[in-house]
């Protein structure tokens, strides 16, 4: 019960927050300040420049290096980040651009479900209840987020604490897979075999080295979580269940937040579905995925 309703309520936040890193607004924001535009499209869906995502995404710690900011995120690789966030505070400042990733991230979300969405302030009330509920010791990201303002609006509202959910649960995901004895490239080479994909496919986009992803390959063979050759490389029943049990873990760290919501859990899920599918029906964000929670 924990599992399932924790990864649904990762699943309905996700397009409502995670449409930050696909929102014109936010890219046309990050422009004027001296990034580059968004360099092209998935299905209609605007990509985001890296050095702003790096940029805006990382302005949640403060003003810190890209050394900092590659380990709160955990998966990319500290050699594609760090200069990135060089090269972006060149431009600006961490302040600056927080402010222009909220302001874009609002931006898209009136443009595609509107200024008050049916059910947005009973959404708010309820993911401040679940919010409340969780510590921040050891969640980097999310202690950055509860430190901001919550703002007035009600649809501002309740992106800010939904990218503190969301956040909060990518803070715990990291926590989990460290915690497993794992690396980055491991954990993103066992993410993309269980969602389905081929080794070194979906974790390529991370900047890792044919020789990491190499060392990883080793690595989760003498774990015994691999089976196969070349293109037929799988998860092994243990590596399968040495995956699951990453996942658990992490649902498990948002206990507080959905006995806060106990049975009100249905009626947030109710409220946020419809945005969502409206929000991906506008190219707002990624369609239906391996990448959403099931």
């Amino acid at each position: 019960m924990t599992s399932r309703l924790a990864r649904r309520l990762g699943s309905v936040l996700e397009p409502v927050v995670g449409q930050v890193y696909f929102s014109p607004e936010c890219h046309q924001n990050y422009v004027a300040l001296g990034f580059d535009p968004s360099p092209g499209d998935a299905n209609g869906v605007a990509l985001p420049d890296g050095p702003a995502y790096f940029a805006s995404r990382g302005s949640l710690l403060g003003q810190v290096s890209g050394e900092v900011i590659a380990a709160a995120f955990g998966v990319f690789s500290a050699a594609v980040v760090v200069p990135s966030v060089q090269l972006a505070w060149t431009r600006t400042d961490a302040d600056t651009i927080r402010s222009a990733r909220a302001d874009g991230a609002v931006g898209q979300l009136r443009r595609l479900i509107g200024d008050r969405p049916d059910g947005v302030e009973r959404a708010l009330e309820l993911l401040q209840r679940a919010a409340a509920m969780l510590p921040i010791n050891g969640r980097h990201l999310a202690a950055g987020i509860a430190a901001l303002d919550v703002p007035d609006d009600p649809l501002a509202a309740v992106w800010h604490v939904g990218d503190f959910l969301r956040e909060y649960r990518g803070d715990c995901h990291n926590a989990a897979w460290v915690a497993a004895g794992l690396t980055a490239t491991d954990i993103g080479m066992l993410t993309e075999l269980s969602w389905g994909m081929p080794l070194r496919s979906y974790s390529r986009t991370r900047g890792w080295s044919v020789d990491e992803f190499d060392r990883s390959e080793h690595h989760l063979r003498d774990l015994g979580h691999l089976e196969g050759e070349g293109p037929d490389t799988r998860l092994s029943q243990q590596g399968r269940h040495a995956r699951e049990q990453i996942e658990v873990t992490t649902d498990d760290q948002m206990r507080p937040a959905l006995g806060a919501l106990g049975d009100d859990i249905e009626e947030l899920f109710d409220v946020l579905a419809p945005w969502g599918e409206t929000i991906r029906a506008g190219k707002g964000y990624l369609g239906a995925g391996p990448h959403d929670l099931g």
